[in-house]
C-alpha cells in the first residue's frame, strides 16, 4: 500500500454515538449534483418499527418482508401488510441498545425445506454471538429452537460490533465483524490473524456431527498456522452493512470510519479472498499508522476503497445494494448507500477500483439505519426513528 494522502489525527465517535450529530447535520446539503432520477423516485412507507436495523426477504416468499428490530425482535409483513407475531423474539438474549443489539438475520437459501435462518447479535456478555434458528411455518419461529453457532468475545467495549449476515453467491454464510471497540482499534485485533474481530468471516453454518459449523477447504487461512480459519478478509473497523450484487456477486462493504473518512469497498469476491482493506494502518486512503509495526506485511492482496468521504459531508456510512428492481430503471446497476447523519440516498457506478457518477437521488430519511433487498430486486430503507421505505417510482 503506498502513501496517498498525509495521515491523519486518530479518533471519532462511534456509529450509534453520531446520532448525537445528527440533528445538526440532517440540514447540511448533500455532495455533487441531483441524480437524474430526481423527482422521479419516491419513499413509500411501508410501516413503523421500534429502532428497525435491517430489512430482509426469504428465499421463496415473494410477498414477506422481515424487519429486524434492535432490542430483539423480527417483524412481518405479508402483502404489506404487519402480522401480528413476529417471527421472533430474543430480546430476553440481547445486550441493547447503543451500538449493541439484534443487527441482522440471514435465511438459509433453502429457507422453504429446512426453515433454517441466522440471527447476528450481541449477547448479555457483550460478546458478538451468530445462532441458527428453526421456523415452523414461513412467518413463525420460536425462540426455543436456537442453536448456538458462533460465540466471538468482544471485551471492554461497547462499540464497533459490525452487524451483517449475508449469504454469498456461493452459498456460504458471511459475516462483517467490528474491531473490538475503542479509538484506533485499541486491542489491535483487525490485523492479526488469530482474532476474528475486525474481519468478514465465511463459514458454512450448519451443524456437521459435533461441529457447530464447519469452514470451507477453499478459506484463504485455512491450514496457516496461527491464523483462524473462518477469516476470509480482514483490516476491518466496522463494516456496518456489506452486500454482493446479485447480478455480478461482487462484494461491497460499506465501512465506518473514525476521525477522517467514511468510505466504500468494491471488489470481486474471489479478489477479496484474503484481501487486507487496510484498517487500522489506514482510514480510506488516508496514512494513520506508519510507524506501527505490521504482523502481515506486504499482503498479497491490499484493497483500498473506491470512494471516500469526508465527514464535513457526514458521519457514518450506511451501505446498500447494488439495484436490480425493474421497478427502478432510473437506477438500474447503480449502488445506494446513505450516511446516518444527512439521510441522504446517493447513488453511483460501482467497479473493482473505481467509482463514478457519485451524486444524490433526491431522497433523504431520518437517521438511516440500513438498507434491504427483496423479492425481485426491491429496495428498501429503514429509519433508526421507526419508519421502513420501499424505494419506487414517483407518481
Amino acid at each position: 500500500m503506498t502513501d496517498r494522502r498525509a495521515p491523519a489525527a486518530p479518533r471519532r465517535r462511534g456509529w450509534v454515538a453520531a446520532l448525537a450529530a445528527a440533528l445538526v447535520l440532517l440540514g447540511a446539503q448533500a455532495i455533487g449534483t441531483p441524480d437524474r432520477a430526481a423527482g422521479q423516485l419516491r419513499l413509500q412507507k411501508i410501516d413503523s418499527f421500534q429502532q428497525p436495523v435491517y430489512v430482509d426477504s426469504a428465499p421463496g416468499f415473494g410477498r414477506l418482508v422481515f424487519v429486524v428490530e434492535q432490542e430483539g425482535k423480527v417483524a412481518v409483513l405479508r402483502s404489506g401488510h404487519r402480522l401480528g407475531q413476529p417471527l421472533i423474539d430474543i430480546g430476553g438474549r440481547v445486550s441493547c441498545c447503543g451500538e449493541r443489539g439484534l443487527f441482522s438475520i440471514a435465511f438459509d437459501p433453502r429457507y422453504g425445506q429446512n426453515g433454517l435462518f441466522y440471527a447476528y447479535y450481541t449477547n448479555r456478555d457483550g460478546n458478538i454471538e451468530i445462532d441458527e434458528f428453526r421456523a415452523t411455518s414461513s412467518t413463525r419461529a420460536s425462540a426455543s429452537s436456537r442453536r448456538k453457532v458462533i460465540v466471538i468475545p468482544h471485551p471492554g467495549w461497547s462499540n464497533h460490533n459490525g452487524g451483517q449476515l449475508q449469504f454469498g453467491p456461493d452459498g456460504y454464510l458471511y459475516a462483517g465483524t467490528g474491531d473490538g471497540g475503542g479509538g484506533g482499534d485499541s486491542g489491535d485485533n483487525a490485523r492479526h490473524l488469530d482474532v476474528l474481530l475486525g474481519k468478514l468471516l465465511r463459514i458454512d453454518p450448519h451443524r456437521r456431527g459435533s461441529r457447530a459449523y464447519t469452514v470451507p477447504a477453499s478459506n484463504p487461512f485455512v491450514g496457516r498456522p496461527g491464523a483462524r480459519p473462518e477469516i476470509y478478509s480482514y483490516g476491518l473497523r466496522n463494516p456496518w452493512r456489506f452486500s454482493f450484487n446479485s447480478s455480478t456477486g461482487a462484494l461491497a462493504i460499506g465501512e465506518v470510519g473514525q476521525n477522517t473518512e467514511e468510505e466504500l469497498d468494491y471488489t470481486k469476491i474471489q479478489r477479496a479472498k484474503g484481501a487486507n482493506f487496510g484498517w487500522p494502518m489506514w482510514e480510506g486512503d488516508f496514512l494513520l499508522s506508519p510507524s506501527r509495526p505490521d504482523p502481515n506485511p506486504n499482503p498479497p492482496h491490499p484493497v483500498f476503497p473506491i470512494l471516500n468521504y469526508p465527514h464535513s459531508q457526514g458521519c457514518a456510512i450506511v451501505g446498500g445494494y447494488v439495484v436490480h428492481d425493474p421497478a427502478l430503471a432510473s437506477l438500474e446497476g447503480r449502488y445506494l448507500y446513505a450516511d446516518l447523519c444527512t439521510g441522504v440516498i446517493r447513488s453511483l457506478l460501482a467497479s473493482p477500483g473505481s467509482a463514478s457518477t457519485d451524486r444524490s437521488t433526491g431522497l433523504r430519511l431520518d437517521t438511516p439505519s440500513s438498507f434491504g433487498e427483496g423479492a425481485g430486486g426491491r429496495i428498501y430503507v429503514a429509519s433508526l426513528a421507526g419508519p421502513v421505505y420501499r424505494l419506487k417510482p414517483a407518481p
